[in-house]
This record gives C-alpha cells, structure tokens and sequence, in this order.
C-alpha cells in the first residue's frame, strides 16, 4: 500500500486493475446504450457525423474518456486522431495500444469491437515547439480534421515553470496557430480549468486579466536560464498559488489573443474527479485531490488535512464533464455560425457543481459511510481522519499522528536491517496537502449561465445520450461507487478480498481502541507527574 499511494503522489503512471475488478452496474440504473442503428442521429451526433476529431491529451484521464464516449456515442465519426509522445521506451503505437487495454473500454469493445481502425496516432510533444508534429503529419491534419480538442496540461501544481509555461501556454497558442490552417474547421475547445483566475472570488464566464501577456512570458521563457527562472518565479507567481493556475491563466489570454475569427471556446472544469454512470461506474486513474485524500484516509495513512469543511468542495463527475466537453464543441460551432463567423466571440463554459453543492465535511462523512464498508486489504491502520480548519491543530495531528509513528515504525524497520520508508511517504503526502490548503480553505463563486443555456438547448435524445446535468446527481450513490472506484482502480485491492480485509479492518480497530487507552493513560499520567507538586506544595502551606 505504501508504494501504492508513492507512486501515486509522485505523479508516475496509474497501473489498472484487470478486467474481472470492475464494477458492477447497478440494476437499478440506467444504462446508458446506443441507439439501433437505423435510428435518426440527433443534432449533436449529426455534428460529429463524417468528422474527424484530434485530441492532445488522449492518453490520460480525460483524454481516455472522451476517446470512449465519442466512439460509442458518435460512432459515425471517421477518426480520432491522437498527439502522443513516445514515453519510457515505449512508441507511440505501443502507448497508443495501452490505452485500449483499460477497463474503461470494455462496454465499447462489447458493442463496437471494429473501433480501432478510426484511431490514427500522431508523433508529437505538447512541450516541444509546434507540438513536435512533423511536416508530414501538420499537413495530414490540416487536410484531414475539423474538430479539436486540446485537452494536453501538465496537472502538477509544482511543475517548474519553464515546462508548465511550454506544455500548458505555448501549446495553446501553437495548436491555434495549426487550427488556423485547417482547412475545414468547425469548433475548436480548449480545456482550461474552473481556477485558472482564482485570485478572483467571483469567477464569471468571462475572460479576467491575465498575469501577464502570453507571449512575452513565452519570449522570457525560452531565453532564460533554468535557474534564473526557478529564482524569480515566487515573483513571478505573484497572487497565482501555484504554476499551474498561473499558466492556465495566460493559456486562456494566448486564446483570447490569437483566436481571430475561428470557432474557438474555452471549457473549464471543476475537481474532475472519478465517473459516475458510464461506461465503469467509479472509474479513476489517478491521485489528484480529493481522491489522494480519501485513498489515503482509507489505508490508515491520512489522519488530517488543513481544511475547511464548511468550504464547497466544488467535484464534478468524469463522465458528465466529458458529456459537457463533447457539448461544448458543438455548441462553439453554433456560436460561431450564429455570429456570421466574424464576431471573434470566445464562449467560456464554467463545468462547476455549484448547482449541487457538497461541502468537505459532507465528502468526509460520504467518504467514510462506504469506505468504512469496503475496507481495503491494504490498509496499515484503522480509519481516523480529519478536516482541521485550523492550522495549529492540523500541525498537532502531523507531527503526533504522522511523524511521530512513522519515525517509531521507521526506527523498528532499519533496527530489523530493512530499508525505512515511511517518513519519505509522509514528506510527499505533506507536500501534496500543502498544495491543497489554498483550495479548500477559501471559497469561489462561479457562475455557469452559458453552461446552462447550452444545456436548456439540448433535445431530449442529447440531454440523455450527453447528461451532464449536475443537478441530477444523487451524492450518496455517487460516493458508493466513487470509494469502490478507489479500491478497485487506484489502490488495485479487488472486491473478492472483502472478506479477508473486514477481519483484518477488525483487528485494526481493536488494536486502535487499545492504543487509544494506553496514550491515553501516558497523558493523564505524565500530567498528574506535572501537576501534583503542586498539590504537595499547597499543603505544606
């Protein structure tokens, strides 16, 4: 479990569970299936009909999802083409067969086993200049694609700035550049993110100033020294918490900059977090935010964060986010027709759960109801966690609850000649929650009035086929299968070992329960040590 959730905060790679730990639908759900194939195609699959679609980013979280959804959904599209980089030895025509090997497609294979002939994988590297796309390939997809969606970011938050500036800035800007070639563009859709502009309290739907312009950073960037740039970039950063909002901030002006008149709009998505419908129900790949929490908590490794949790946890569900991606497009190109082609309007769509809110407590307590029902068989403690609103108690619960038992456990390891780990663990998970506080110690409020318009535009085929209506979620069925996503997907703990793991949560509890009274033992007993010559004292007087 320790090199589990390591390699998980350190950002590498998430390994999927095998195909017989998925999870089962519910049978009292609806599924979601295609239409036989004679029925007339709605208004949305009738835009992507005949097209041919590019996606940078295909290969992760996101990426992955709308490659599925689009498939299953459009199956009428001609291609997908994909940008991506060869990767640990790995081509790109073998990372782009990995993608395939993922539960998630499952249900595709199922209904549509020939699929794979419409994916095209495209050499290329979002942080090299023109997306590393050769010659060959640029003129391809100039010829070949009408709709894009770029999806590429670099999602850790301490990224160094000079690689965020080139994945997450002048990636846009260039791949603008290549969709102002293209021969037949209908939409275009940068993904940004709902805190891109988080200095801002209210966060419209809207462009805000940027930090500063964005080729000049991208001009600053390339002609300085690494370390001059690590020297100045708390400078730099100024009110920005990080280099990932800081960049995603000026990609969104790079796209307001040199969109021109081409249907262009911008999509920013809340905490995307695990799916809720389809097609695995709790599928998640990855550690970021509040998954990294509740993975955490649930093996006994988390006892507390710096949190707020009374603070909306502002979480939207994968697969309605991706449902409003797909949308998004279709709509940029409504947009853009309605407007004669020559406004230069930019629509922003705001992906937030502001119209079905949940606090961090009420994560918690969700995230405690059923984990504590599934428990893991990875787990090293029992469940004991915490939203501390303040930050001298959280700093009590990290040096007693973390460091102190993972220098004792540590201190026995080595003493048994083994490699001690536990603290290095702990170093990584601080520096993960150090990089959360900012989002859940403060409140936004955002607007989405276009995000709901596009929604009220939907025919009643779409809304289904595309739901992504955030009102309609049920957060207690959402959280039961959101903490078996965690087990099953991230943590690789399969359900068939229940049994095993409620006996072994049972021993942790008992042996939790035990050390409770002794600590608490030491400290009424180390107290009255403190306090009783003092008693001895008053009567001798």
């Amino acid at each position: 479990m320790v090199e589990v959730l390591l390699d998980r905060v350190d950002g590498q790679e998430v390994a999927v569970a095998a195909e017989s730990d998925c999870i089962p639908e519910s049978p009292t759900e609806c599924s979601l299936r295609d239409s036989p194939a004679d029925e007339k195609l709605s208004a949305v699959q009738e835009f992507y009909n005949g097209q041919s679609v590019f996606i940078t980013g295909g290969t992760g979280f996101m990426g992955k999802l709308m490659i599925e959804k689009l498939l299953r959904t459009c199956s009428g599209i001609a291609s997908i083409y994909l940008l991506v980089r060869p990767k640990k030895g790995k081509d790109v025509h073998q990372r782009t067969e990995e993608i395939f090997d993922d539960p998630l497609f499952l249900k595709l294979k199922d209904e549509q086993p020939k699929f794979r002939h419409q994916i095209v994988a495209i050499p290329g590297d979002c942080s090299q200049p023109n997306l590393g796309i050769s010659s060959q390939d640029r003129d391809i997809l100039i010829r070949e694609i009408s709709i894009v969606f770029h999806v590429a970011a670099t999602v850790r938050f301490d990224e160094k700035l000079k690689l965020a500036m080139a994945i997450n800035v002048r990636s846009a800007r260039d791949i603008l550049c290549l969709c102002k070639e293209i021969t037949n563009l209908k939409s275009f859709v940068h993904v940004s993110t709902a805190y891109a502009n988080c200095p801002q309290s209210v966060i419209e739907e809207k462009f805000y100033d940027p930090p500063i312009d964005s080729d000049k950073l991208i001009a600053v960037m390339e002609c300085m020294e690494d370390k001059l740039v690590e020297d100045i970039t708390p400078q730099l950063l100024g009110k920005w918490p990080n280099t990932y909002a800081y960049t995603k901030a000026i990609a969104e002006h790079a796209i307001k900059k040199h969109a021109d008149d081409l249907p262009v709009g911008i999509f920013r998505p809340a905490i995307v977090i695990s799916t809720y419908r389809e097609p695995v129900r709790g599928w998640i790949d990855n550690m970021y935010g509040p998954t990294g929490v509740a993975a955490g908590a649930g093996t006994g490794l988390l006892r507390s964060i710096h949190c707020d949790g009374s603070v909306h946890a502002n979480v939207v569900p994968a697969d309605l986010t991706v449902n409003a991606l797909i949308l998004s497009a279709w709509d940029t190109a409504n947009v853009h027709r309605q407007n004669n082609k020559t406004s230069g309007e930019v629509p922003i769509y705001n992906y937030v759960s502001s119209d079905n809110p949940i606090t961090y407590d009420q994560l918690k307590e969700l995230s405690a109801k059923y984990g504590l029902d599934i428990p893991s068989n990875r787990a090293i403690w029992y469940y004991s966690f915490r939203n501390n609103k303040y930050r001298i108690i959280h700093l009590f619960f990290v040096y007693f609850m973390h460091l102190l038992p993972a220098l004792l456990v540590d201190t026995a390891t080595f003493c048994m000649g083994r490699q001690p780990r536990l603290l290095k663990v702990y170093k990584k998970i601080h520096k993960f929650m150090d990089v959360l506080k900012y989002f859940c110690t403060q409140e936004w409020t955002f607007t989405n009035d276009r995000l709901r318009a596009m929604i009220g535009k939907l025919s009643p085929k779409d809304r289904d086929k595309f739901y992504c209506d955030i009102q309609d979620v049920d957060w207690n069925l959402y959280f039961e299968t959101y903490i078996q996503g965690i087990r099953v997907y991230l943590i690789k703990d399969p359900l068939d070992t229940l049994p095993q793991a409620r006996a072994k949560w049972q021993r942790l509890f008992w042996t939790h329960q035990v050390l409770k009274v002794i600590v608490a033992c030491l400290v009424i007993k180390l107290s009255w040590a403190a306090v009783s010559p003092f008693f001895v004292y008053l009567n001798y007087v």
